[in-house]
């Protein structure tokens, strides 16, 4: 019998060379044929970045209010379980194994993606252990990815900006009508971006998707101590028969660090709103929620000294949000970097926007097809008039050379890849 492990190393390689291939068709055919048709609410969440703190910040929320929450997720940090969750606990490689044997007898010669397995298998999981509401993110796009084969009940997008442009267009207008395909008519559709891209906003109203803008449908402001305060006022009420207008008041800050979390927590809490009838929450689920979820990877700050921050950032988008992150931390004597990043990202953008914000590059190659090389790394520091480059064979060495060479009043920030981060994270 395949070991998980076997599953895996197969998937990587069994349709079109593992390569992204995207489209519905294939995995719909396949989804009939086990009949995957939900019984219980389901969100979906789009975005360029956000997707997995919202999933996250529902998940707890939910999970706190006595619900049983079944989530997708993805990529992964340390082990594929992470992407199939029930209650924020990855499921066993047996479950995972299980599902997969499903799949494979149900899809006859079909070919599926890694990702089109994974997506079929986190929804045949949680239908057999009957959650109650399922969180599903979207792997790339929206209209196109896996997960819009299943109806959302109520659709988020969090943000959107330049990503993936091979798959999504090189315009945000492009991006923003992807995303916006997972938006469904008379269902809620949030969006945490105001204004958001014309073309969402249209695809919206022409398929009759019930737009809650943040900003406008909803809000959140900052009270003092250490306190926030959600507004869910929704402009046309056609959904909200009872005229649902909810302030909820002094609630704690979120445990996810980083000022843009706001918003992904205003993002949740909308969609909390919006089904509140079908899973009622109290506020007392809500704070403790907030208090508890976690995200690892996500401006995460590590106990002790020097301080340590990981940052699974890898877009223009993310780096605004960490260069905004870095700043509102205490002063640091010096600023280590820890990086590398994939070869099909926008290295020049993000460079840019972070470069001030460290003293001392550490870079070292992923040793991935997609990864770049030192060489590369190198050179295109140097392009940003970037000094202090110190050159190693992989992560790992470099992120400890640079606590080796770091002071309790020093600070290192790993960033620039999943892949990068989860080298870190194998060593702690």
């Amino acid at each position: 019998m395949k070991t998980l492990n076997d599953w895996l190393s197969h998937l990587e390689t069994a349709h079109s060379a593992g390569l992204i291939d995207m489209g519905l068709s294939r995995v719909g055919e396949v989804k009939t044929a086990m009949n995957l048709n939900p019984q219980c609410p389901v969100i979906v969440v789009a975005g360029t970045n956000g997707k997995g703190s919202v999933c996250a910040f529902l998940t707890q929320i939910y999970k706190q209010a006595g619900f049983k929450v079944g989530t997708l997720t993805s990529p992964h940090l340390l082990t594929f379980n992470e992407r199939i969750a029930v209650n924020a606990e990855p499921v066993s490689d047996e479950t995972i194994v299980a599902s997969f044997e499903r799949i494979e007898a149900a899809r006859g010669d079909i070919s599926l993606t890694y990702f089109e397995f994974n997506t079929l298998a986190a929804v045949d999981i949680f239908m057999r252990e009957q959650v109650d509401v399922m969180v599903l993110e979207v792997g790339l796009g929206g209209r196109l990815d896996a997960v819009n084969i299943f109806d959302a009940d109520c659709a988020v997008v969090t943000s959107i900006d330049l990503d993936h442009q091979s798959f999504l267009g090189d315009t945000v207008e492009q991006v923003g009508y992807e995303k916006a395909g997972v938006f469904r008519s008379g269902k809620p559709a949030i969006c945490g971006q105001n204004p958001p891209p014309e073309s969402l906003r249209r695809h919206a109203e022409n398929i009759g998707a019930e737009l809650l803008l943040i900003k406008r449908d909803f809000d959140f402001s900052k009270l003092e101590q250490q306190q926030w305060s959600f507004h869910f006022h929704p402009q046309s009420g056609r959904l909200f028969s009872d005229g649902l207008k909810r302030n909820r008041n002094a609630l704690p800050i979120p445990a996810l660090r980083g000022a843009y979390q706001l918003n992904n927590a205003a993002c949740a809490l909308a969609v909390i709103e919006c089904l509140n009838h079908k899973l009622p929450i109290d506020i007392g689920s809500i704070k403790r929620g907030l208090l508890l979820v976690s995200n690892p990877g996500r401006f995460q700050v590590l106990p002790g000294r020097p301080l340590v921050i990981l940052d699974v950032g890898h877009n223009p988008h993310a780096a605004r949000a960490l260069r905004q992150g870095l700043m509102a931390l205490p002063f640091a004597q010096k600023r280590t970097a820890v990086f590398s990043i994939l070869a099909d990202k926008d290295i020049d953008q993000v460079l840019d926007i972070v470069k001030d914000q460290f003293d001392e590059w550490y870079i070292a190659p992923l040793h991935l097809p997609r990864g770049m090389d030192t060489d590369s790394l190198n050179r295109k520091l140097a392009e940003h008039n970037i000094g202090n480059i110190t050159c190693f064979n992989n992560i790992q060495t470099a992120f400890e050379a640079a606590l080796a060479a770091s002071s309790e009043n020093d600070r290192i920030t790993v960033f620039g890849s999943f892949h990068t981060v989860a080298e870190v994270m194998a060593t702690l």
